[in-house]
């Protein structure tokens, strides 16, 4: 997952982006190692966090880009 890179990227600590997204640090720590897999809704929220979609999240494309159905 490219959390650690986003969170990174905005300068962010592990405790600000957890405080932000109502987590624990511990949460963002296991994310980032991939010691532990965020479910469909930490997904979401960290997505919408950071303006990118779940794909580019979890390393599916390179694209950060939100696809619109329009």
């Amino acid at each position: 997952m490219r959390l650690k890179e986003l969170r990174k990227q905005r300068k962010l600590s592990q405790q600000k982006l957890a405080m932000d997204l109502d987590m624990s640090q511990n949460s963002i720590s296991r994310y980032e190692t991939g010691a532990h897999e965020a479910d469909y809704a930490t997904l979401i929220k960290i997505a919408d966090y950071f303006g990118v979609s779940i794909d580019y999240l979890l390393e599916r494309t390179d694209n950060p880009e939100i696809a619109h159905n329009d």
